[in-house]
């Protein structure tokens, strides 16, 4: 997996990326500690309206991020963006009022959700080769899971020498070492989408290539299927720990990490399972996995035998299934995108899977203090069941590249029927195989493949 390393930009890229992500762990540490002394009891109140406006945020922003990308240059971009969100971590220690850590809050997640899906759409083009990119994915993946180990852990560490508002000035190290790295080495070029309209139009055309496209669809219904029993864990680990099982908050950490090392392991052995099992099969396959994990603790806490050893297995199983779905992803986006459409398609799925947690997450802390563990955990799964029976039913089976269409709208003598040059194979006047994607000139998926 290491060896995807050697490639000097994309090295660059990984340590810009890891570095943002500790900072923004430290961030979140500090964020809980300022609302608590601004808001005291009501803190709960603060951090969850700030994390409210953080997935409004990526849902809102994101599909602007991919309208511009493709005419704005990338590092340019990113390290624009870096900035943006090393100014706001400075400014947060500053703030003496509830309503400007939500305005802060909102300036810093709109620059990640412009950052993130550029990011995300220029690396399968610093790494061509599909090995290579399927590397950098677990690699991207391992990245989020140690952060999501060492943040708290560092930000502990810091907390026992400095105040918490240092932790801001952490924030914005990691940010502008970030920009430092983007600096450092040259990133393709944007290409200029072949799409006309405004923003708007060039915004939705993110969202229009992923609902037109069979497997996108699927990949839409798995992301589902992880905010669902996601919620489940992000939400109700604290509730089933303390509650459901009298256990010391001390192993509330234990629980996360153990959702934490399933997604590490899925996530080291990715690069040979998906090309024995195929994208398909794989994520396919996680996706009941995952739900039948939440199905069985649902069925625990209804029958009141749940164990600790039960819980731990359980967010195991559900964290490597879930980094089984959302890894490959990337893969997806690759092969049913064109390079220039790759930001609009990143950006799409980063607002789009946000919006399916923007659901499952207050739902899943209603359920429970409305109805119970059980309850919860019984909808989510019921839910997540949905969501993958969804992807079955989206995805065909056979799925090639290319496909035969038609093109009646055009004139014989057309570039695009003309181009035999270029990898298309003509059948007769207005038909022809291609590798089939969503873009201009092909604007539904045709009709016998879907």
């Amino acid at each position: 997996m290491l060896s995807v390393l050697r490639n000097r930009t994309y090295r660059h890229l990984f340590t810009a990326q890891a570095v943002a992500l500790v900072g923004t762990g430290l961030t979140t540490v500090a964020l809980g500690l300022l609302a608590y002394d601004l808001a005291g009891g009501n803190a709960s109140a603060v951090l969850g309206t700030a994390l409210a406006i953080k997935m409004v945020a990526y849902v809102g922003m994101a599909p602007v991020a991919g309208a511009v990308a493709d005419r704005t240059p990338r590092r340019a971009l990113l390290v624009t963006m870096d900035l943006v969100r090393a100014g706001v971590a400075l400014g947060l220690p500053f703030v003496t009022q509830v309503w400007q850590v939500y305005v802060l809050v909102f300036l810093l997640q709109g620059a990640s959700a412009v950052f993130t899906p550029t990011f995300q759409a220029t690396v399968p083009e610093v790494l061509p080769d599909e090995d290579d990119y399927t590397r950098a994915l677990s690699l991207s993946r391992l990245a989020y899971d140690l952060e999501s180990l060492f943040s708290p852990v560092l930000a502990a560490a810091l907390l026992s020498l400095v105040s918490y508002t240092w932790l801001f000035s952490g924030t914005a190290v990691g940010f502008a070492v970030s920009a430092a790295l983007v600096v450092s080495v040259l990133l393709p070029a944007s290409r200029p989408a072949e799409r006309t309209g405004g923003v708007r139009a060039k915004a939705a055309f993110g969202a229009r290539l992923l609902l037109a496209t069979p497997r996108l669809r699927a990949l839409l219904a798995l992301d589902f299927v992880v905010a669902a029993v996601g919620s489940m864990v992000l939400v109700d680990t604290v509730v089933l720990v303390r509650d459901a099982l009298g256990r010391p908050a001390g192993d509330v950490p234990l629980a996360l990490g153990a959702y934490g090392a399933g997604s590490m392991v899925v996530a080291l052995l990715l690069p040979r399972v998906v090309g024995r099992l195929g994208d398909r099969a794989l994520m396919l396959s996680a996706a009941f996995t995952a739900t039948a994990a939440l199905g069985l603790l649902a069925t625990g806490l209804g029958a009141g035998v749940l164990s600790w050893g039960a819980l731990l297995s359980a967010w195991l199983v559900i964290g490597a299934a879930t980094s089984a779905i959302l890894t490959p992803g990337g893969r997806l986006l690759r092969r049913s995108a064109a390079a220039p459409d790759l930001p609009a398609a990143f950006a799409a799925r980063f607002s789009l899977t946000h919006a399916c947690w923007l659901v499952t997450y207050p739902l899943a802390g209603w359920l429970t203090a409305r109805a119970g563990l059980a309850v919860s955990a019984a909808v989510l799964a019921a839910l997540a069941l949905t969501g993958a029976v969804g992807a079955v039913r989206l995805w065909p089976r056979l799925d090639p590249a290319e496909l035969e269409h038609a093109h009646p709208e055009l004139p014989r003598d057309h570039p695009h029927l003309a181009a035999a040059g270029h990898g298309h194979a003509h059948v007769h006047a207005h038909v022809h195989v291609h590798d089939f994607r969503i873009d201009g000139l092909h604007r539904r998926w045709p009709a016998r493949h879907a």
